[in-house]
């Protein structure tokens, strides 16, 4: 299904390339077959280096009550990555956030949740900074913690069911592309 408008909240389909291939209506897009599109992760980091995680709605169409990055989105039609991630960093979580970086241009998944809703995104994922309290929206997370980024890989390894599999896949390549911090080479 195409839309027609830049009114409705819709996605991006993409080919294997990533190249714009339509649009769709994003309250429609995620189902057991969801098509290929373009989305984007988002870890926002405090001064002190710690990274806001959240857990999902339990409203989410998909991986409700599980933890995840700090959030995630879909840009619109003729919108930046970096005006996407400004406009779901408000909306979801009150946040202004800044010192917005790619860090894993190339990341793309697929993956499937319990009720069998499909996760089909490129997914670029992105690191930006706040000093702002979040106030999360209670229609997409119903939860959220600062942690350092350390306690992330034991998390992912205690409880993968507790977590999204896109951060879990995402991790390895995050904690690689990011410079060590304090903590870490002392």
């Amino acid at each position: 299904m195409t839309v027609d408008t830049m009114d409705e909240d819709h996605v991006v389909l993409v080919d294997e390339q990533g190249r714009p291939q339509g649009l769709a209506p994003r309250a429609t897009v995620h189902t057991e077959d969801t098509p290929l599109h373009l989305a984007f992760s988002c870890y926002v980091f405090r001064p002190d280096g710690d990274v806001l995680l959240t857990r999902r709605a339990l409203a989410k169409v998909a991986w409700p009550g599980v933890w995840t990055n700090s959030f995630c989105g879909h840009p619109r039609q003729g919108e930046t990555f970096v005006q996407a991630i400004e406009r779901y960093a408000d909306h979801e979580l009150g946040l202004e956030v800044r010192d917005i970086q790619c860090v894993l241009p190339d990341f793309r998944y697929r993956a499937v949740d319990a009720s069998g809703v499909v996760e089909n995104e490129i997914c670029p994922v992105f690191t930006a900074g706040t000093t702002g309290t979040p106030r999360p929206n209670p229609d997409e997370a119903m939860d959220h913690r600062w942690i350092p980024l350390t306690e992330l890989g034991s998390l992912v390894e205690l409880a993968p069911w507790a977590v999204s599999p896109w951060m879990a896949e995402q991790l390895p390549g995050l904690r690689t592309s990011l410079p060590p911090t304090e903590a870490e080479t002392t």
